[in-house]
């Protein structure tokens, strides 16, 4: 992928990362630039989490690199890519229910103007803490949790609690987003929502998303280009249209899930 390096955004080349002997990702070519929700897409043990973990730092790869805005960013911390502007929600959320979901909302913009000392969010001055309720406001506002702004997260539903989360990457102002299985546990109805929420999200501030979804119908209808692992490998990209029709994308997932990936091309798709 020529250029990749210099894209407005997230850029992952020749990405392979081996855990002893075995490879889990294997010559990962992506871009998630601003302004796109990207999808990426395989079966179970595809090497889906592992693409993620490598582009936020959390695993180091064993050859190609990452780069965030044209800066190689390959070797350093998941701190210092937040700082450049890279966020993450995760499969498991990582909720404080010790606090309220505005509490946990103003921690995606506290934790950014504390960087790697704690101590500065203590001593935020005025300008910042207003900056910060703000940004939590707008963020709640969003994505239509503002009436639960007082209570724990242990006391909603899933689905709620996965907008708290969404809410606090928003609110973080991440040009860039990566969420790993954000629909998971959602019923339909809080899944469409969801989707609705991103689409909102890249139109009205021009974010790049990167998405590692199950939810088939939530990515079709959602992304607006789909990158697809089997076993570790890219085997095909494209818009969701030609990955749902795609014969190599449904021979790798078999069974109901292909079945559901033709039913899917019948819909009308983000092109």
């Amino acid at each position: 992928m020529s250029g990749a390096s210099n894209v407005d955004g997230l850029a992952v080349e020749n990405l392979t990362v081996r855990f002893g002997g075995l490879t889990a990702v294997d010559g990962q070519t992506l871009t998630a630039p601003r302004g796109r929700i990207t999808g990426l897409i395989g079966p179970n043990g595809a090497g889906k989490t592992t693409t993620f973990n490598a582009c936020t730092g959390v695993v180091r790869p064993s050859a190609g690199r990452v780069t965030l805005f044209g800066q190689d960013v390959t070797t350093w911390s998941p701190d210092a890519r937040a700082l450049k502007g890279l966020g993450r929600t995760f499969q498991r959320m990582e909720l404080f229910d010790t606090l309220t979901v505005r509490e946990n909302v103003r921690l995606g913009k506290e934790a950014g103007l504390a960087g790697r000392n704690p101590w500065r969010a203590l001593r935020a001055n005025r300008a910042q803490a207003a900056t910060v309720r703000r940004l939590a406001e707008s963020a709640m506002d969003m994505v239509g949790i503002a009436g639960a702004a007082d209570r724990r997260p242990a006391d909603l539903s899933t689905g709620q609690r996965r907008l708290v989360e969404l809410a606090r990457c928003i609110a973080g102002e991440f040009p860039i987003m990566l969420l790993d299985e954000p629909s998971s546990g959602l019923d339909g109805t809080e899944t469409e929502q969801f989707g609705a929420v991103l689409r909102r999200l890249v139109a009205e501030r021009n974010v790049g998303i990167l998405i590692v979804e199950h939810d088939m119908e939530l990515v079709m209808t959602t992304c607006n280009y789909i990158h697809v692992l089997d076993f570790g490998k890219p085997i095909f990209e494209g818009t969701p249209r030609e990955v749902a029709t795609s014969p190599l994308v449904r021979a790798a997932y078999l069974g109901t899930e292909a079945e559901g990936l033709e039913a899917l091309s019948e819909l009308e798709v983000s092109s």
